[in-house]
């Protein structure tokens, strides 16, 4: 038996304390908890799969900083060479090696990238993107999928769903309608909507980006065939494929979903892995598009940060671990062993469930699906993921405190950890 007590009181108090100093008392708001109820737990420090709150709690993690820490948490090798480079310096604003060490690597495992850009989010990736989309076409509609989060960007957050979605109407406050005007959707693996779209705007969609499998719904695979459907119909109205693999860039494989596909965008948007753990993003894609970026073109994109010797050499470092063999068989065969334990849980407790995995990439829905898109993930029971989520966290599991977001596993994950897991499992699903 797992013990179910779970002592907060230090978490509770500086939660309190910091909604008095921080919006909803946190600096990004799915860490608020507000999907699954209940107060979050403050963090005091990580390593491997396991993370320690500020009351003592040790739990089995599988949020890993969102995607990034794919080696672990504080990974040995990663900190002493983030020691070396700190004896350098923290920033130089200016050029450094290390740009041109994890560049190299970059171009050499993604199939599309041929140049690249680093910045220092995801959400930076995509807004510069987007922006190139629409220099290199000369034309500034682009397509993105309900239920796909490429960053906090004005022109990104459109309302999903039929009808206000193709309006342009913003999801946010303070996002003009003139700013998304230009932002069509479509749901995710619907080439039928795709191709409509294509039709109803001649000549007027500089790309369509997405993600290769979705990861902030949820997560859904792409169907057989979508992502070569994309390839066919962009390629026949002259408009760019972006595939934003901020999430699924060298966590599904190596050279991400393209490579795991077999299917090659104009340009790709990378982030969290790349960066081991540090606020890092990039993006590229072919030379010709690329060479359009400032200042060996006119498009203009800049960053204090950009290039920042420590990510690099933290990024540098984590993918010199996961280029070893036998890595991604490792996350591969860990995570369906957590993926197939929790759906045969399910089913042997009397819960409808569905979900999956690609390497070191996973979800679980509480509906007996399948879910192919964003509207089929809303039918899930969101106040049953609530109490599972609750569950599992008094029994020393950290899962992402939302039924849309997808779960991670990383190479410190162990089978004891994935018994210990699912036993927690058992144990709350059937008490649900």
């Amino acid at each position: 038996m797992i013990t179910t007590s779970l002592k907060t009181t230090k978490s509770e108090e500086i939660f309190a304390a910091a909604q008095k100093l921080m919006p909803g008392g946190v600096s990004s708001p799915v860490r608020a908890f507000k999907s699954v109820g209940g107060q979050p737990i403050v963090f005091d420090r990580v390593n491997g799969a396991y993370i320690w709150d500020v009351d003592g709690n040790q739990y089995i993690d599988y949020v890993g900083t969102w995607g990034p820490a794919i080696c672990g948490h504080a990974h040995p090798e990663v900190i002493k060479a983030l020691h070396e480079a700190l004896e350098k310096g923290t920033s130089f604003g200016a050029p450094c090696f290390q740009e041109n060490v994890l560049a190299e690597m970059v171009i050499d495992a993604v199939p599309s990238v041929e140049m690249v850009r680093f910045v220092n989010s995801g959400t930076e990736a995509c807004m510069s993107v987007l922006r190139l989309m629409r220099a290199f076409t000369g034309r500034e509609k682009i397509v993105k999928f309900e239920g796909c989060y490429h960053g906090h960007a004005d022109m990104f957050l459109v309302k999903a769903g039929s009808g206000v979605a193709t309006l342009g109407l913003p999801d946010s406050p303070g996002v003009p309608k003139s700013t998304t005007s230009n932002t069509l959707t479509a749901p995710f693996n619907d080439l039928e909507a795709v191709q409509a779209l294509f039709e109803e705007n001649p000549g007027a969609i500089a790309g369509v980006i997405l993600e290769p499998v979705v990861g902030n719904a949820g997560f859904i695979p792409p169907d057989a065939g979508f992502l070569a459907g994309l390839r066919e119909i962009t390629r026949d109205h002259e408009a760019l494929l972006v595939f934003d693999e901020v999430m699924t860039g060298f966590r599904i494989a190596y050279g991400g979903a393209q490579e795991k596909f077999g299917i090659t965008p104009d340009l790709t948007t990378l982030g969290k892995v790349i960066g081991g753990g540090l606020p890092v993003g990039a993006y590229g894609g072919r030379k010709d598009i690329m060479q359009m970026v400032a200042p060996a073109g006119s498009m203009y994109q800049a960053g204090t940060l950009s290039g920042n010797p420590l990510a690099m050499t933290a990024g540098i470092k984590t993918l010199e671990i996961l280029h070893q063999p036998g890595t991604y068989d490792q996350l591969d065969r860990m995570t369906k062993r957590l993926t197939d334990g929790l759906l045969q849980i399910a089913k042997e407790t009397g819960h409808a469930a569905c979900g999956g995995n690609i390497s070191g990439m996973f979800g679980l829905f509480f509906t007996a699906g399948p879910v192919h898109n964003y509207e089929d993930a809303k039918a899930s029971d969101l106040s049953k993921f609530s109490r599972f989520h609750r569950g599992m966290l008094e029994r020393g599991v950290y899962l992402a405190p939302s039924q849309f977001e997808a779960g991670f596993t990383s190479l410190a994950h162990t089978d004891a950890d994935i018994d210990r897991t699912l036993e927690a499992a058992r144990e709350v699903m059937a008490s649900l």
